[in-house]
């Protein structure tokens, strides 16, 4: 159980830093673009676009591991809380959810293709790999941003979970995320 509340807590860790870059974000934006939502500065703004992007990739990382086990527990608890002390909309938030997470393995495979075909001495810092990652992040950033954005349902089943009591089952991790068994 110790694993479970750590990934749920490095989830919220996520949601709460994402939100942190989205506010920083709008702050930026809402100053250095016109009344249409164009920059005054293209290549300035593009920059920022990156830096949210790829805050928002590294703010994930430490919940992408867990983010598949944390899903199925999310989906087994779904199916035995009482109807009473769930919402209409936690079904199709865990689906917009694995949706982002498969699409993100897709955009993952492409990444390491990708970084296979850079030249040899094109590591990170230079001009051509880090054009090739930015690519990626803003690639992957609507993905990111569903998370996000729907991520929360994943603590408020748990939390539904919890008061409904010791009787729901959980999927419980036994070797880091790769297989799991019922308790």
């Amino acid at each position: 159980m110790n694993h479970r509340r750590t990934a749920l807590r490095r989830l919220n860790r996520y949601l709460r830093t994402s939100d942190r870059i989205l506010a920083s974000w709008d702050a930026y934006t809402e100053f250095h673009t016109d009344l249409d939502g164009w920059p005054f500065d293209p290549e300035a703004y593009g920059r920022r676009t990156a830096v949210r992007d790829g805050d928002t990739a590294a703010a994930f990382a430490a919940t992408r591991a867990e983010a598949r086990q944390l899903l199925a527990t999310a989906r087994l608890q779904l199916q035995h809380l009482p109807a009473d002390s769930t919402r209409k909309n936690w079904p199709g938030q865990l689906t917009i959810l694995e949706e982002a997470l498969r699409r993100l393995d897709s955009l993952d495979a492409q990444w390491h293709q990708t970084r296979a075909q850079l030249p040899e001495d094109a590591g990170p810092g230079t001009e051509v790999y880090d054009g090739a990652l930015d690519e990626h992040h803003a690639e992957c950033w609507s993905c990111l941003d569903d998370w996000a954005c729907h991520g929360r349902a994943l603590l408020d089943i748990q939390a539904a979970t919890r008061r409904a009591g010791p009787q729901l089952p959980v999927l419980m991790s036994r070797h880091g995320g790769s297989r799991a068994t019922r308790r």
